[in-house]
This record gives C-alpha cells, structure tokens and sequence, in this order.
C-alpha cells in the first residue's frame, strides 16, 4: 500500500474515542508538529527501565546505556540471559501520533538467548504503565511493532505485529494468534533501518517502511495470552487501548537506536483534513 492510502481508513474513524496526549510538540510556521525526541542522543533519564526479574527502574547490568551519541542494548555484564527480557519506558504517555525509530541490529546475540529472538527487537505501543509492572512479569501488556533483521539468505519479514496481553481487529474480525508477519522485504546486515508507525487512539496502527503500509489493524485491545505474571488487575480484556506508553526491547540480541522520536497529533484529532495533512507530510520527511 502507498503511503497515499494511510488516513482514507484513519479519517473514517476518527470519532472512536481518544485520550489527549499529556505533552504537545512545537509547531513550524505551518502548523506542522516538529518532532519530539524522546531520545535526546545524551541519557535516558527520562525513561524507565523494567527487566524481568528485577524490580521496576533497575537498569540491571547497565542493559540500557547511551555510547557515542547512541543508546546502545548490551548483554556484556550477563552470564545468561535467562529470560531477563527487557523494556525501557519513556515517561509519558501518548495516543495520537507518529513514531519514528532509527536502529540497527550488531554484535551477537547473549548466551541463552532463544533461537527466535536472533536480531529481535521492537517497539511496544500503548504499553501499560511501567511502574505497574510485577517483577516476573515478561512483557508489558501492549501491541508490539517487531523489529527483525535478515540472516542474509533467509527472507524474514520485518515490523510484525506481536500481541503480549492484547488483540486487534483484522479484516473485521478480532485476531488472536500472536503475532502477523507485515509485507516487508528481509533487512539484512547491520545498516540503519527507519520504521515508522502512525498510531490514531483506539482505531487505527498502521507499521510503515521505505515509505510503504507493509501492516495495518484495527481497535487495538487488552486481551489473549502471551504475556505471564502480570498483575491481574492491569489486564482487563475487551478494554480499548487508546493511548499508552512506548517502550524498547531488549531481548538478548545487541542492537542500537540512533533516534527516537515522535510527533504528537493529539492536537488535530478532530479536524480530519489536517490530521491526513500533517500525516502526510511527517511521512514525506
């Protein structure tokens, strides 16, 4: 699908219900949002490490840590992964905007990594809140975009869908599996890759690379498996997911963002012609 495409759908359901962003970007002389960087290239102070098996806020072997301008996922202080998978939160909330995340995949993987998580990453969206995650609880109850890298010859679809906690809506009907391969090319070797997502509340994802819709779905939901002990009262399956937190993965494959950065459309949620215009020309940049 052409980008051309994105907010035909988008604009048709936008009177869902969606919560305000709890911060707004600048605007340029045109009214279009400048971007916020939510990593500033120097720390990650404000940002919320939670990694399975220790407590919320500890950066447990300095997982998480920014290098040369990058934040950098490293396994170097493990001596086995053990299924310490990771999570770093920034701090606020968000519900209508576009995310823009620059990383590439490097290194080996840590030892006991699983065989799927082999340069495997992602970016959860409408996550729950960090500091209401238990400290064995795997993933945060979100919608993951799925970051895969290419083992050279294999094709391997990138920026899946995965489900931990929750379900979404396909072709009209709620799926369940757990995850959704996109239509992408394989991405293999260590060069930059930028993946976008355009986020509209409750009614409409849509994962883009190369300028291109490769995975679009509906009514993002709290529902299903795949996510394990979790505090009960944060899974409330059926509720609409219409904002959340955004979060990166670790899940023992080194890998590095370069930026991250978002463009909250909160602001123009009720005006359908200038929420397709200001899509369009964040996605043009």
């Amino acid at each position: 699908m052409k980008l051309k495409f994105i907010t035909a759908i988008a604009c048709s359901l936008l009177f869902m219900n969606c919560a305000n962003s709890t911060q707004k970007s600048t605007v340029d002389d045109n009214g279009t949002p400048k971007p916020i960087q939510l990593f500033n290239g120097k720390d990650i102070n404000d940002w919320t490490v939670k990694i399975r098996l220790h407590e919320v806020g500890e950066n447990y072997a300095n997982t998480y840590r920014v290098e040369d301008g990058l934040l950098k996922v490293r396994y170097d202080g493990y001596d086995e992964f053990n299924q310490q998978y990771g999570h770093l939160a920034y701090n606020t909330p968000y519900s209508y905007y576009v995310l823009r995340v620059e990383y590439r995949f490097v290194d080996e993987q840590a030892k006991g990594g699983e065989g799927w998580a082999w340069r495997n990453s992602g970016a959860m969206l409408h996550g729950q809140d960090p500091k209401t995650m238990l400290k064995d609880q795997d993933f945060p109850i979100s919608i993951e975009g799925q970051l895969l890298g290419g083992n050279g010859t294999d094709e391997r679809t990138n920026s899946n869908l995965c489900t931990p906690g929750t379900n979404v809506v396909i072709d009209d009907k709620l799926f369940t599996p757990h995850c959704k391969s996109s239509t992408s090319k394989t991405y293999h070797g260590d060069d930059w890759v930028t993946a976008e997502f355009v986020v509209l509340g409750d009614s409409i994802i849509q994962h883009i690379l190369d300028k291109e819709i490769v995975l679009q779905y509906f009514k993002p939901q709290i529902g299903g498996g795949n996510v394990d002990n979790y505090d009960p009262a944060q899974k409330i399956d059926g509720k609409l997911l219409n904002q959340g937190y955004i979060y990166l993965q670790s899940e023992s494959h080194p890998i590095d963002f370069r930026k991250v950065e978002l463009y909250d459309l909160a602001p123009y949620k009720a005006d359908k012609a200038k929420l397709d215009e200001v899509i369009q020309k964040v996605l043009a940049q």
